[in-house]
């Protein structure tokens, strides 16, 4: 497995991470423990998650995902192979203080997940969405104090646009602390906003870039036909999760494209899945891509990625679904 530096940063992760936010729901426990010992023998060793997980899921069901790899991590003795990544800011209980980046729910927040994981610390602690009613020096304080406890090695954020990024990198700094080691946005061939601003932030102040939806919830993979309904039991249907996911891809405008491309990809004998999530990796300043599955074999393209050399009209190609997509109004908030 192809091993990135974190930015600036010392520490090293694989290309691809295994992202869990399906287990628990999408994914039964049996069946992520299989996908779990696959990723692991495969190198596979960097695990994101959030207490906030299983994805679509309801207020009972939050934090079965970290429950899930807490066991599995238990019952394997891994630890210490594993780099676990995991979120905090969404609300998992009810009450005062049950959401957001306030010293109180972030302390709170890590104690729990640690709990759920069976862990002493985790490897990357990150803001799952910016709050804009807590100020970011209070946020970061409190962050840096898990550092200094030994609960948490690096500090990262998600769904951050460009402007916050910026703001919570120079209060950093004027207090005096390292801050946001990484960033995790939402970024492949059909979804590329963060390219205009996120991104060359990112570069310049060295940050790793570690993407989620890579396949875009699986609809790269150029299994989905026009005029059909959403597969019962994909992202597309799932629980809470199914009017968002359909508003960001299932439109005729990306059908299009990705029939398109696929054209092009399987003219080369490719498979659209390994070349979407290559050309993740391949952009400039991309640490990690996280990948899912709903099934241990699911991964084998995934993995596959790592072997694609691009054309330059294979480039090209991708490039064009993209550009043949109207642009759509920039939304602040979760993206």
């Amino acid at each position: 497995m192809e091993k990135r530096r974190l930015g600036r940063f010392g520490l090293e992760v694989p290309a691809l991470c295994l992202g869990t936010m399906t287990f628990g729901l999408q994914v039964d426990e049996k069946t992520s423990r299989s996908i779990l010992d696959k990723a692991a023998d495969s190198g596979l060793v960097f695990l994101d998650t959030s207490d906030a997980y299983p994805l679509g899921g309801t207020r009972e069901t939050i934090g079965d995902t970290e429950a899930i790899l807490g066991r599995w991590i238990q019952d394997k003795g891994n630890r210490d192979q594993m780099l676990i990544a995991t979120k905090c800011f969404a609300p998992t209980r009810g009450g005062p203080n049950n959401w957001g980046l306030s010293r109180q729910h972030i302390m709170e927040s890590i104690e729990n997940s640690l709990r759920r994981l069976k862990i002493d610390y985790v490897d990357i602690y990150q803001a799952h969405g910016f709050d804009p009613f807590t100020p970011i020096e209070e946020t970061l304080r409190a962050f840096e104090d898990l550092v200094t406890q030994g609960k948490v090695r690096y500090i990262g954020c998600s769904n951050y646009p460009a402007w916050r990024l910026g703001e919570a990198l120079r209060a950093a700094d004027k207090i005096g602390m390292t801050g946001y080691v990484s960033v995790q946005p939402r970024y492949n061939i059909l979804y590329r906003d963060i390219e205009t601003e996120l991104l060359p932030l990112c570069c310049e102040a060295g940050l790793g870039v570690l993407v989620y939806n890579p396949l875009a919830g699986g609809f790269l993979s150029g299994k989905y036909k026009r005029g059909q309904n959403p597969e019962e039991g994909t992202r597309f249907t799932l629980g809470t999760a199914a009017d968002r996911y359909q508003a960001r891809y299932w439109h005729d405008s990306q059908f299009a494209a990705v029939e398109t491309l696929k054209i092009a990809v399987e003219a080369r004998g490719l498979n659209m899945v390994s070349v979407s999530v290559a050309w993740v990796l391949a952009q400039k300043g991309i640490t990690s891509a996280i990948i899912g599955a709903s099934k241990p074999e699911q991964l084998d393209a995934n993995i596959a990625a790592l072997d694609i050399q691009f054309d330059d009209e294979l480039m090209e190609s991708c490039d064009a679904a993209w550009w043949a997509l109207p642009r759509r109004p920039v939304q602040e908030g979760y993206r």
